[in-house]
């Protein structure tokens, strides 16, 4: 079987999704993920899934218009992208680094610009006053690929941002729930453990050359996702975290996403991840890799405050940047490697 597989070159990408958009009988995509938390997958999506999200999107958002290009044209991020704006009747605007503010000046045609983030990315587009005017001209700025801090939240719309968190995978084609509220046609439903699913007509096909692995992860229709969730009293789905995000140390349960934000949350750290690792003595103990200069005491007080204190790490790791992957995510397993932690 053929597969369209997009260019990683941004330009090569366009060009190959606007004739991919007007075959007659396409092949499908191949989209490899990050492999952010474990192996690359292929990722094998039809057409019809990619234009049903594309859709239901717009339909969402409530207008259409040109895409800013600052995510891999080869995941799945940015092939939504390049394909919203070309159905929008648009070439979509690649972003040169962080530069939305000159990609934006730069379009004459005056229908709404949208682009699509990771937090990484609009963490430091914050930090420069002349982007972040850019990005409240926007009419919505997607943020998708991590879970979003709160408190980063609050000040892109203290500058006017208007901000609509995202969350799907490239097995949805993209971003299937908005701001916790599933897109129109797309179905999320918990397990009794909490793993989210979801259903609808975004779903991929398979997984190239894995048969077994299709069996496992799509269910009597349905995708049955790595992450944990909860759905508030209204209804929206809150992401807690994947399902090995939990560490269980001295038999009690750490949720790494909650004190990876609460770290972040500091005003002497910039950024930061947690890791479980095996320990002899507690199963398992809290590691924490930041961007900061806060001592470790501090740190421990400071998650105190909003958490029990047990849920401190016990060792902290200071580097001057988070290595990211291609698609802006933060590379785990590069940290793991270079820190050799179990």
């Amino acid at each position: 079987m053929s597969f369209l597989r997009p260019s990683d070159e941004p330009a090569v990408a366009i060009g190959q999704l606007a004739r991919w958009l007007g075959a007659d009988d396409p092949e499908p995509l191949l989209i490899e993920t990050s492999g952010s938390s474990g192996r690359p997958k292929g990722v094998v999506i039809p057409r019809s899934a990619v234009l049903a999200s594309v859709e239901a999107s717009a339909r969402r958002l409530g207008a259409t218009g040109r895409w800013l290009l600052t995510l891999p044209s080869s995941y799945v991020a940015g092939v939504q992208v390049i394909v919203r704006s070309l159905v929008a009747g648009h070439e979509p605007a690649v972003v040169d680094g962080l530069d939305v503010g000159r990609a934006a000046a730069a379009d004459r045609t005056g229908t709404p610009a949208f682009v699509s983030l990771v937090p990484t990315q609009l963490h430091r587009i914050l930090r420069d006053p002349e982007q972040t005017a850019a990005l409240a001209r926007c009419h919505t700025v997607l943020v998708g690929g991590a879970g979003l801090d709160a408190q980063l939240r609050r000040r892109a719309e203290e500058h006017g941002v208007r901000l609509v968190t995202t969350y799907g995978s490239s097995e949805t084609s993209g971003g299937c729930v908005y701001d916790g509220v599933p897109l129109d046609g797309v179905g999320v439903a918990l397990g009794a453990d909490g793993r989210i699913r979801i259903a609808g007509p975004t779903l991929f096909s398979h997984y190239d050359g894995d048969p077994q692995l299709t069996a496992e992860t799509v269910v009597d229709g349905w995708f049955l996702t790595s992450d944990v969730g909860r759905l508030d009293e209204d209804g929206r789905l809150r992401v807690l975290g994947r399902v090995d995000d939990v560490v269980i140390s001295g038999g009690v349960k750490i949720p790494l996403p909650a004190v990876a934000e609460r770290l972040r949350r500091h005003v002497l750290v910039e950024d930061a991840e947690l890791f479980g690792v095996q320990d002899p003595e507690w199963g398992q103990r809290l590691v924490a890799v930041l961007v900061g200069t806060a001592d470790d005491a501090e740190l421990r007080d400071w998650i105190g405050i909003e958490h029990p204190r047990s849920w401190a790490p016990r060792e902290f790791h200071r580097v001057e940047r988070l290595p990211l992957l291609a698609n802006g995510k933060v590379d785990r397993q590069a940290i793991r490697t270079s820190l050799r932690l179990p």
